[in-house]
């Protein structure tokens, strides 16, 4: 399974807020939106992540208050994304080797088309397993 097919499913719906925006403002779109992270957009590029470990570790643990720290001051500015036609298997590995939980989906002229998340990465896993288990029990019981 590659990234376009996991958008296909769950759709290619991105929620952001600008740099300047808030980190209360941020969280509260993050809660009404059931989302456990946000893109930093910022003149229609990607400025940044924004994300409940940045909100945990760079405004609580730090004593900042959410209501006046602009989100800018607390994103994850280095942003790793991945193309559409990147296997499940190659986000798995680069979510776990760089500690991150979010992939933005670029086309080859880096136009955004989504957002996929490790809870997606794991549902396609679990689905790609699913699918083998079933052919391969067919396979030996000589189902079809």
């Amino acid at each position: 399974m590659i990234v376009s097919q996991i958008l296909q499913s769950k759709g290619n719906d991105v929620w952001s807020v600008g740099a300047d925006d808030t980190v209360y403002d941020a969280l509260s779109l993050m809660a009404g939106m059931n989302v456990g992270a946000l893109l930093v957009m910022n003149e229609g590029e990607i400025a940044g992540i924004f994300s409940e470990r940045d909100y945990a570790r760079k405004v609580i643990l730090q004593g900042k208050s959410s209501k006046q720290t602009p989100v800018k001051e607390v994103m994850t500015a280095e942003v790793v994304c991945v193309g559409l036609d990147q296997s499940v298997e190659t986000c798995m590995a680069l979510m776990t080797e760089k500690h991150i939980r979010h992939l933005p989906v670029l086309t080859e002229s880096r136009e955004l088309q989504g957002i996929i998340s490790i809870g997606d990465v794991v549902k396609a896993v679990i689905s790609e397993q699913e699918h083998l288990i079933n052919h391969l029990e067919g396979y030996i019981t000589g189902r079809s």
